[in-house]
């Protein structure tokens, strides 16, 4: 059950009205214009996750609930992913779910770094998010994601040279103020740099170790707060 599967097969194997592969993932949206039952749904799936001990992501919305399943232990599908996915599906067609799977997308931001090492601790830790590291040297593959599940998959990419033009996108990280200091530290100790504090404490800009920005920010000292 814990043998990583390509992607073809599970692509394959799922119900092709409700689930796609997605950076490693299966996800699914389901449809109603009934909240309640889609809160009946989202309880349904809880209950089927506990069964078979494999957690999906779960997010109920007005009018849609989306739902990602991976396995986490082997950084991809498996065929508790496929299990998982097919009595989802099956409580969907009980309930006469509509879907909207195909208007879904899953953003991922890609860092090029000339020193993947080097770089990665500081978006680890100006994140807040939580490190998956496979392979080493050449192989080397690093995925960051948000321990809510709420926030996009960062990898980062291999360079082969330099290129001398400043960054022309920078990552804003909102925190609540109390958190800022925290997150600050943690950013500088993973080998940031703080480029300025000049509107601190609405933001402080910093960078990674080959000058990729970053800002951390808060509510304070703006405008509207």
């Amino acid at each position: 059950m814990s043998e990583k599967l390509a992607h073809g097969v599970v692509s394959e194997s799922v119900d092709a009205r409700h689930w796609r592969v997605r950076l490693r993932s299966l996800c699914a949206t389901f449809t109603s214009q009934d909240y309640a039952l889609l809160a009946d749904f989202t309880s349904a799936v809880a209950a089927v996750a506990a069964d078979l001990d494999h957690h999906p992501d779960v997010l109920l919305r007005w009018g849609s609930v989306s739902i990602t399943t991976t396995s986490h232990d082997v950084g991809g599908l498996t065929a508790r992913d496929l299990e998982l996915a097919a009595r989802i599906s099956t409580l969907a067609d009980e309930r006469g779910l509509g879907t909207a799977t195909l208007a879904a997308s899953t953003l991922e931001v890609a860092i090029d770094a000339l020193d993947i090492p080097a770089v990665w601790p500081f978006w680890a830790a100006v994140l807040g998010y939580r490190a998956t590291v496979t392979g080493e040297g050449e192989t080397l593959d690093v995925d960051l994601t948000d321990p809510q599940g709420l926030g996009p998959t960062f990898w980062f990419q291999q360079m082969d040279a330099a290129r001398p033009q400043r960054n022309r996108i920078h990552i804003n990280v909102t925190v609540a103020h109390d958190e800022a200091q925290q997150r600050l530290a943690a950013a500088l100790a993973a080998g940031g740099a703080l480029v300025s504090e000049e509107r601190a404490p609405s933001f402080w800009v910093l960078a990674d170790a080959e000058g990729n920005e970053a800002c951390i920010c808060t509510w304070q000292a703006r405008s509207s707060a």
